[in-house]
């Protein structure tokens, strides 16, 4: 079920440290970021929700679960209304910008994002894995100028994420934290009954630094990072633009 919102504006993160001029240090591969706009609310979102669950075990993909908070107040007949455990006023802001920054650009659940600049419908596969396969070709853009990422655990609470490429475009580098795997038994709402199964939950979005385009280390902290959680570091053009370069940590497929 889709429901139309309109744009809205984007906040900023803290600037936690940044080094330029440093040679990045085994970098990753360049996987494409997958952005799903979803709802415990929504009827048609549990499809979809499974889809990304397959997405994230592909090591070439970044799949994100966001949980928007529009579906919060609706009134499904007699099973009522259901407040998604995950919601955030913030997630629907953030697919609000996407909407208004691309073409024909709409905000309804499911909803992939594909590399912050291509969407589709998250259970239609077909769609999704058409614009997967255009956002990995690309990468061979000279904008992208090959853009990797690699995060690397310091210290007990202190990570560094380290960037190889070059831009000549405003871009920030932004950690991600999300839960990997949660079932939730739903009660009310459209899905009341259903128990879900939902994959890397994003739990909160934060603005590390800006990045120059030249190789740079940034380092960040995570408090608390349980065995259950992990976390993304995306390399972004600013105003919510298009995404350059993104890496996971822990890197189950990789060698994080």
């Amino acid at each position: 079920m889709k429901r139309s919102l309109f744009a809205a504006f984007i906040g900023l993160g803290l600037i936690t440290g940044l080094s330029f001029g440093l040679k990045a240090e085994s970098p990753q591969t360049k996987p494409v970021v997958v952005e799903l706009f979803t709802s415990q609310g929504c009827y048609s979102c549990p499809p979809a929700e499974a889809y990304l669950g397959e997405l994230s075990k592909n090591p070439n993909i970044v799949a994100l679960e966001f949980h928007v908070d529009y579906w919060d107040d609706l009134v499904y007949g007699s099973a009522g209304k259901w407040k998604d455990v995950f919601s955030k006023p913030e997630f629907t802001t953030r697919q609000r910008i996407y909407a208004g920054n691309l073409p024909e650009g709409q905000v309804y659940t499911p909803q992939m994002v594909v590399d912050g600049k291509s969407f589709a419908v998250g259970s239609r596969r077909g769609d999704v894995r058409r614009l997967i396969a255009e956002a990995k070709e690309s990468r061979n853009n000279k904008a992208y100028q090959g853009t990797s990422v690699s995060i690397s655990k310091q210290s007990q609470k202190g990570y560094v994420a380290s960037i190889n490429g070059h831009s000549d475009r405003p871009l920030s580098v932004w950690l991600v934290r999300f839960r990997k795997n949660v079932a939730t038994r739903v009660r009310a709402g459209e899905n009341k009954g259903k128990k879900l199964i939902s994959h890397n939950i994003v739990t909160k979005v934060e603005r590390l630094s800006a990045w120059n385009g030249s190789n740079a280390v940034v380092k960040f902290t995570v408090d608390g990072l349980k065995s259950s959680e992990g976390c993304a570091v995306l390399i972004q053009e600013d105003a919510q633009g298009p995404i350059y370069g993104a890496a996971l940590y822990p890197d189950e497929m990789g060698a994080s």
